[in-house]
């Protein structure tokens, strides 16, 4: 099995050990990876921003650097979510199967070890250690992951603390957050006074800067790390030698 590993913009600029992790788990449990050079952004900036024409082009290029790739794996529950639209920027011409078959194939990190390896054990080098988990709004209500990161962390010994506010928006939203600043701080507050727990973590770098951010401000400590960070610490804790994670 090959995959190919779409770095996220935030994650190549802000959580590099994300797609360092990511590489490093999937070779550990037996899996080819190889890291498309030529690839750039998903789109979702200009998506969001109303600019169609500039995402179709981003897009477009994603489609040519990815038609080789077995499967394409993402450390971003928000990134993985704008793959999926692009069947919907080129309904009716010419790249649509081809945005299809991208889309078909294409996976958050999590998600593809659940669903596609059929792993959900990956050793217990989180045990004890007292976890909250935001739900990214891309992740959770366009992909539907929910239960899978929640399994992978529980099974590698953490604590999933109880958090009212876990699937509450956390206020980034891109553009949003730079259009609706007090808005967009007062939802990151929201999420921030109600978390109680030793590590923070997300599939989505953007909600984990923007909590991040709120935190420090609020004079908060805690560990703030991506899932994919995390996943391998668990697998890595153990000591597991290559193809040896427990599928289930």
């Amino acid at each position: 099995m090959r995959v190919s590993l779409f770095i996220t913009c935030l994650a190549d600029q802000f959580y590099a050990e994300a797609g360092v992790a990511t590489v490093r788990l999937l070779r550990a449990l037996g899996v080819e990876v190889d890291f498309p050079r030529g690839q750039t952004c998903c789109g979702q900036p200009a998506y969001n921003g109303g600019y169609l024409q500039e995402a179709k082009a981003v897009a477009r290029h994603a489609l040519e650097v990815f038609k080789e790739s077995e499967y394409v794996v993402l450390p971003s529950g928000s990134c993985t979510s704008m793959v999926h639209r692009y069947p919907e920027l080129f309904r009716g011409h010419t790249p649509y199967p081809e945005a299809v078959a991208l889309k078909e194939k294409t996976f958050e990190l999590s998600q593809f070890l659940v669903q596609v390896l059929g792993i959900t054990r990956l050793g217990l080098g989180l045990k004890g250690r007292r976890i909250a988990y935001h739900h990214g709004c891309h992740a959770l209500r366009e992909l539907g992951v929910r239960e899978e990161p929640l399994l992978l962390l529980r099974n590698a010994g953490a604590e999933l603390v109880f958090w009212e506010a876990a699937e509450e928006c956390c206020g980034f939203g891109g553009l949003f957050s730079v259009k609706l600043p007090e808005v967009s701080l007062s939802m990151a507050d929201r999420k921030v006074d109600t978390l109680e727990a030793e590590v923070l973590t997300s599939t989505d770098a953007g909600c984990l800067l923007h909590l991040a951010g709120r935190l420090e401000h609020r004079g908060k400590k805690l560990k703030v790390a991506p899932l994919a960070t995390l996943l391998w610490e668990a697998y890595a804790a153990e000591g597991l030698p290559q193809g040896s994670g427990a599928a289930s």
